[in-house]
């Protein structure tokens, strides 16, 4: 009796999906069929517009905007999606949990839920969906293998000593998060850790130099935010927790002659 409960148990699964990021035309047709096909389905959005879509594609629909809270931890939070999640999992349902964008970006909670279902036994997937940086790519028409691309969340470059390469380019994420640890707040854009980050960016960046405010369009009949400004003017900006801060190259790509040499050395030897 003990191991065909353990079976049952065991019949339950996990699919983290994403959504994208524009309403309704980012979504894969297998993210579609993992949301229609499951027992129950998790939303991690902060759209109720997009909360309301999924909802007509499943019966059983549970938002997990609700746990988030005013100075509450994100960790708390995200352990509490991780418990929720895996609750249902653990009674042998067909569990599907999408989120924003790409599940897999800036996303603790999908991780942590996958990494717990394989660890107890379960089958757990991922299926990825159109990120923002996906969009900001299409929107600012950069392609990162031309000059490179470095990618930081912003308060990471606060906490840590992070190594800039100026001759890249630089996408700050979560910039009107930064420096702060509670995943509501009303501190978000505050000018103070803005300016602590215009601090740090001036390091390796003049305060002249421009950058991009950016935000991808939610929805079919919005246009994103492109908004350029100059790097010492930045904490005048309206910057709001969806913003990201795109700072192209300021300096040359500087040829390694040394290197260069060697190639060339190589490429005359004989066969």
């Amino acid at each position: 009796m003990k191991s065909t409960k353990r079976s049952k148990s065991k019949q339950g699964s996990l699919a983290c999906i994403g959504i994208g990021i524009t309403l309704g035309s980012h979504l894969t047709p297998l993210a579609r069929s993992h949301i229609e096909q499951s027992d129950v389905v998790f939303v991690a959005v902060s759209d109720g517009i997009v909360e309301k879509w999924i909802e007509g594609m499943h019966k059983d629909v549970r938002s997990l905007q609700p746990m988030y809270a005013e100075e509450k931890s994100r960790t708390r939070t995200y352990r509490e999606m991780v418990a929720a999640i895996m609750t249902e999992v653990r009674a042998g349902k067909k569990v599907c949990a999408a989120f924003y964008g790409h599940p897999g970006i800036f996303a603790w909670a999908p991780h942590e839920s996958i990494r717990v279902a394989r660890r107890e036994g379960y089958p757990a997937y991922m299926e990825p969906g159109i990120s923002a940086e996906d969009c900001l790519y299409a929107d600012l028409g950069i392609d990162p293998g031309e000059l490179g691309c470095q990618h930081h969340e912003a308060s990471q470059l606060l906490y840590y000593k992070r190594r800039l390469d100026p001759t890249a380019y630089l996408v700050v994420w979560q910039a009107g998060f930064v420096g702060i640890h509670t995943a509501v707040s009303n501190d978000a854009g505050n000018s103070a850790y803005l300016q602590l980050l215009v601090d740090r960016l001036a390091e390796d960046y003049p305060l002249t130099h421009k950058l991009t405010v950016y935000r991808a369009a939610t929805l079919p009949i919005h246009t994103p935010r492109i908004e350029r400004i100059a790097l010492g003017k930045l904490v005048q900006a309206r910057i709001e927790p969806p913003d990201t801060l795109v700072i192209p190259p300021a300096q040359k790509l500087v040829p390694n002659t040394k290197m260069l040499r060697r190639l060339d050395k190589l490429a005359r030897a004989p066969a």
